[in-house]
């Protein structure tokens, strides 16, 4: 399928094959993305400097691709990316059948001398490479946003802007608002179907070009030939530059050097770190949609343990259980045989810890939270194992089903606190009591609210997270 076309013709051996024009049409296309993603990582570093340049990329780009494929077609008579490919541009000539293969096999110099891009030529792919993506690009912005609004608004949507009494400004940017929810639409399905019909033709050999913009111009895409490739290496052989003019040093930063010398190596470098770039990429891409970084991030992260965060609204966690070394050495403190015997002092018999809830900044009333678990693989809301963890914006993770409740009001922990279920009130001394009755006007049920430190979680139960293990 590779060489189809050049099958079908017989004889002629530089017409490429359609799949080679969409491979080089692809690797053009991976530029833009590949080089606005490297600039915005840069740009928070130099944000002074990058940031106009970031704000400004497709008109930056079209100025430094007009530079770059300008140098292309005249010193290699393709453009950048077809020059990966090994194919060129060539004036269609307009002889008797518009082909002359048995001309070209005889006299390949003189054909390529005759097919050889005018100046006029190249400006003419110029404006087909470089202004026209950049106006498709523009204008394909430009649909998404005022489509959008279109579509939302419905047909009033701005129905009475650009009348009587506006600027000249606000009347064109409202006949360009019109031209791309009515207009453009058809002219881009028109411009991608063309390509497609081209696109067959050229397959089947119905067709010198693949694209109707080259036929436009008048140009056409073919495969590098001897006479190409010996032209290529005479013009990559290194250049003695003669004495230098009167008044003109030999310095390399004269205008007489950088034009012959530095320039041209400066711009044919562009072959390494344009498709660089590409690559980085292309490996950015791989790296984030893979398992591979987690799978790194998580084995470096295994034998790491740490500790529940601390916030001052939480109550202190409860004590470790004794082991059975401090309980032993504890009664061989106590026995009565022991002549340094003293009485424990009340310290040493801790009481139950004092809970102090939050405070509400509205309502000034406490807050019903729950305590830490020791375990951090329980949940702080039914202290079972954790099913479908979910992280609230304080950090804690639980249930999913037991925070999205809490959120909501509607656990039944929340319920039964709140109707005045025993156990669930405090007395003077701080300590839960046993007495009942409904605690509505003097605690919140902390509804809306993080379960343990009792902070409002934004945007309601939409502000958890799933937790991916």
């Amino acid at each position: 399928m590779e060489f189809l076309p050049t099958l079908q013709s017989g004889i002629d051996d530089l017409k490429p094959s359609l799949f080679e024009l969409l491979s080089e049409q692809q690797l053009s296309a991976l530029l833009p993305p590949s080089l606005r993603y490297l600039l915005a990582v840069a740009t928070p570093r130099y944000p002074r400097y990058l940031l106009p340049v970031l704000n400004s990329f497709d008109e930056v780009y079209a100025l430094l691709m007009l530079l770059v494929e300008r140098h292309f077609l005249r010193t290699y008579g393709g453009s950048f990316t077809e020059n990966f490919y090994s194919l060129k541009r060539a004036r269609v000539l307009r002889v008797r059948g518009g082909e002359i293969p048995r001309a070209q096999m005889g006299a390949p110099d003189s054909v390529r001398d005759a097919s050889r891009l005018t100046t006029g030529d190249v400006w003419k792919n110029l404006a087909v490479l470089v202004g026209l993506p950049w106006v498709k690009r523009k204008l394909d912005e430009g649909y998404d946003v005022h489509a959008a609004h279109s579509n939302l608004l419905g047909p009033g949507y701005d129905a009475n802007r650009g009348r009587e009494g506006a600027g000249v400004k606000a009347r064109l940017m409202r006949w360009y608002k019109w031209f791309l929810r009515n207009v453009y639409p058809s002219v881009n399905a028109a411009y991608y179907f063309s390509l497609l019909v081209f696109n067959m033709a050229y397959l089947f050999d119905g067709t010198k070009y693949h694209s109707p913009f080259l036929w436009m111009i008048g140009t056409r895409i073919r495969r590098l030939g001897g006479a190409d490739h010996a032209a290529i290496e005479a013009l990559a052989a290194p250049k003695s530059v003669g004495p230098a003019r009167p008044g003109e040093g030999g310095s390399i930063f004269s205008p007489r050097n950088l034009a012959r010398s530095v320039q041209p190596r400066l711009l044919s470098s562009l072959k390494i770190l344009l498709p660089t770039s590409i690559f980085a990429l292309k490996f950015l891409e791989w790296w984030h949609a893979s398992d591979f970084a987690r799978q790194l991030s998580r084995k470096a992260a295994e034998n790491i343990e740490l500790p529940p965060p601390v916030l001052p609204s939480l109550p202190p966690p409860p004590p470790p259980p004794p082991s059975s070394v401090s309980l032993s050495k504890q009664k061989n403190a106590r026995s009565p045989a022991s002549p340094s015997h003293k009485p424990r002092p009340d310290s040493e018999n801790p009481q139950p810890a004092k809970i102090d809830p939050p405070i509400s900044a509205s309502s000034l009333l406490p807050i019903f939270t729950v305590p830490l678990p020791a375990d951090s693989a329980l949940c702080p809301i039914c202290s079972a194992p954790v099913v479908n963890p979910t992280a609230s914006p304080t950090g804690f993770v639980y249930c999913y089903t037991c925070i999205h409740r809490w959120v909501a009001g509607e656990h039944e922990r929340q319920v039964a606190f709140m109707e005045g279920s025993a156990g669930f009130d405090l007395d003077d001394s701080g300590e839960w009591s046993r007495e009942e009755g409904s605690r509505e006007g003097r605690w919140e049920s902390g509804r809306g609210r993080d379960a343990v430190t009792g902070r409002k979680v934004l945007g309601g139960t939409e502000g958890l997270r799933r937790v991916v293990v």
